[in-house]
């Protein structure tokens, strides 16, 4: 039986409401503190909706404050962005065939949370890129709106009322356990988490981010076809 764009649709929101759930507070927070910042509820708002990046914007309205230079934001947060290249590349597996038009759409709304439930979604069960792509887009409206509301609301609410920098760490460390399906997966878990500790007292800026992400994406690949290829000298 053909789907329906109703079913597809609900299917979708069912599994980006985690996430927006958790965007709201973070949302609000971003907005509370880009309006310390300086910023406008507008300006909040197209920064998000352009973006689309809680860290990098986090990091923005940081270096705003300090009076950083647009080239040092916009560079720092390329840098600190770079990682979606490895999560794109990670779901083009599952978008052959799609138009340009449909993966300009995909792109723009990969975020680190919407990758790691379209990604589990696509190894579980049936999950179609239609889905998925309703899960980026939901999560991204969430983001905008909540974004703008705090922006209204930053005269009212204190920058630091909602904690948010246990916020962030607490979303990624679940993130972070969410993808752990077994030894190959702790083992480059936990070299990312050594090498980004020893490289940020090594490297200025943000960049042991993405260097220490490379590295144990690598490692991690090179531990899966060595186990592969021991399975296969044993079979």
């Amino acid at each position: 039986m053909t789907e329906t764009w109703k079913g597809i649709w609900v299917d979708g929101c069912k599994a980006a409401w985690p996430i927006c759930m958790g965007y709201v507070p973070i949302g609000l927070a971003f907005g509370v503190l880009a309006q310390k910042a300086g910023l406008q509820p507008w300006q909040i708002g197209m920064m998000s909706l352009f973006v689309f990046a809680g860290s990098s914007q986090f990091i923005a309205v940081s270096m705003l404050s300090s009076g950083a230079s647009v080239a040092a934001i916009a560079m720092t947060t390329l840098v600190v962005n770079l990682r979606h290249f490895l999560m794109s590349s990670s779901l083009a597996v599952h978008l052959q065939g799609s138009s340009w038009k449909f993966l300009t759409a995909f792109a723009y709304g990969v975020t680190d949370e919407s990758f790691a439930v379209n990604m589990a979604k696509f190894r579980s069960e049936e999950w179609g890129k239609e889905r998925a792509l309703v899960v980026n887009q939901t999560a991204n409206a969430a983001w905008v709106l909540s974004t703008v509301i705090g922006g209204y609301g930053g005269e009212f609410i204190p920058a630091g009322s909602f904690g948010i920098d246990y916020a962030l760490s607490a979303m990624f460390l679940a993130l972070v356990v969410f993808q752990l399906r077994g030894r190959i997966y702790v083992m480059t878990g936990l070299a990312a988490g050594v090498l980004a500790v020893i490289l940020a007292l090594l490297l200025p800026g943000n960049s042991y981010v993405v260097i220490a992400s490379l590295l144990a994406a690598t490692f991690g690949f090179w531990l899966r076809r060595y186990a592969r290829g021991r399975k296969a000298i044993h079979a």
